[in-house]
């Protein structure tokens, strides 16, 4: 029996009511895949029958997650048997819990004290939940060193680590190679190149640039790396830099290089316009890889970092593992310290097309010519979203303003200021 905590409820109600999902408000997580849109009670997955199937007598460590592709369910799986078959001292078993209620099932779980040993979740949401006091401070216990700065990041809060990056992934530009080589461009690396290679390769049935712009965290997800590019943070947006932002995409509107349809797109609706051939270069993630390998074996195309104005920027997606404080703390990392070693990693990263979170793991993942070479090297300019418990507000007033240029409803300098303004109420 775990021991009783005791949490503020006031932020179970706020997590249970109100919160928001990270790059996936609109029923998408920021991999790009659907999460479980039925609701509900948690259900059976290979992972809940197999081990429930497999016993070994050992103390329970209980894992909750909300991924609802097979492949990556039977991936957890396997790793779980095989840890379950290295030792006797631990019994790991899983349970699948619907995204739409994974919030709703960890606020109502800490007040039932009804809560797993593990759970792995969205990395934006990491900070709400330190904040109701669920997790344990990982501090000095896990060893994250060799880790990109960025996803640690996700897991610290007031320089104290609550958890364990999993995985990650980010954004990087996509191009059709052919179509950029037909119209005479090089690869873009600054704004002021890709606007010109954006111009050359639009045609009447071709744009130059997609990106998802719908209003809700995935338009975040893929906006704030332009933001963050001027030098421009999430906090301050109504500022020479912020404002650049915000003029360089409503450029590319009105120069019709991108499509105000956009704001309609998701990141798998921008993927399948790219391999169609209507759009000559995406800003995009690297779980797309395998769709695209699949569905357009003959696309020519390429990955290259986001073009910056006066750096480098991406930004991170992915989720992390997380330990209750109060329950089985000693089991839960050891497992862990087994699931993060390098063999297990790349099993996991190769089923999920993610990047391993530790640097040193990450560098020798992928040949040299893979398509997610460059996403290992974007990485190193990927930042997280917060780490802020009252993030999902500020991701839409940025989401909004980003909207707003676009649609033509608010200038820059508006935007901004609005912007600013919504952020200011929540963050000051």
């Amino acid at each position: 029996m775990k021991k009783k905590r005791v949490i503020s409820l006031l932020a179970v109600l706020a997590m249970t009511i109100g919160m928001l999902t990270g790059c996936g408000s609109s029923a998408q997580t920021q991999d790009g895949a659907k999460p479980e849109e039925s609701g509900g009670e948690a259900q059976d997955s290979p992972a809940d029958a197999s081990a429930e199937a497999e016993g070994n007598g050992g103390e329970a460590v209980t894992i909750w997650y909300y991924w609802e592709t097979e492949g990556h369910q039977v991936a957890l799986d396997q790793v779980i048997q095989e840890y379950n078959a290295s030792q006797d001292t631990y019994e790991v078993t899983a349970k699948y819990v619907p995204f739409a209620d994974f919030k709703k099932q960890l606020s109502i779980g800490a007040s039932a004290d009804e809560l797993p040993d593990i759970a792995i979740l969205d990395s934006p949401d990491h900070a709400s939940y330190v904040e109701m006091g669920i997790f344990e401070d990982l501090t000095g216990k896990f060893d994250v060193s060799s880790y990109y700065e960025g996803t640690v990041n996700s897991c610290t809060v007031d320089g104290k680590l609550y958890g364990i990056p999993f995985g990650a992934n980010c954004l990087a530009l996509y191009y059709n190679e052919d179509l950029l080589t037909a119209a005479g461009c090089k690869v873009p690396e600054t704004w002021d190149e890709l606007m010109d290679a954006a111009k050359a390769l639009t045609t009447d049935s071709v744009t130059g640039l997609a990106l998802c712009s719908v209003q809700n965290e995935e338009g975040t997800f893929n906006f704030v790396p332009w933001l963050w590019s001027t030098g421009a943070t999430s906090y301050d947006i109504n500022n020479e830099n912020g404002i650049r932002a915000l003029t360089f995409i409503q450029n590319l509107i009105n120069e019709g290089v991108m499509s105000k349809e956009c704001i309609n797109w998701t990141q798998g609706d921008v993927m399948n316009q790219f391999i169609s051939g209507n759009v000559a270069m995406m800003e995009n993630g690297p779980w797309q890889i395998p769709t695209m390998q699949a569905e357009a074996p003959d696309l020519n195309w390429k990955v290259t970092l986001i073009p910056k104005d006066s750096q480098y920027a991406s930004v991170l997606g992915g989720e992390n593992y997380a330990v209750i404080n109060g329950g089985n703390v000693d089991g839960a990392l050891d497992f862990l310290t087994y699931a993060t070693s390098e063999e297990k990693v790349k099993f996991l990263m190769d089923k999920f097309g993610y990047i391993s979170a530790d640097k040193m793991i990450a560098e020798n993942q992928f040949e040299a010519d893979s398509p997610y070479t460059p996403f290992v090297e974007e990485l190193n300019y990927a930042m997280p979203r917060g780490p802020l418990a009252e993030w999902p507000g500020v991701s839409d007033a940025i989401s909004l303003a980003f909207n707003q240029v676009i649609t033509g409803t608010a200038t820059p300098e508006d935007a901004a200021a609005g912007a600013q303004a919504t952020i200011d109420g929540i963050v000051k």
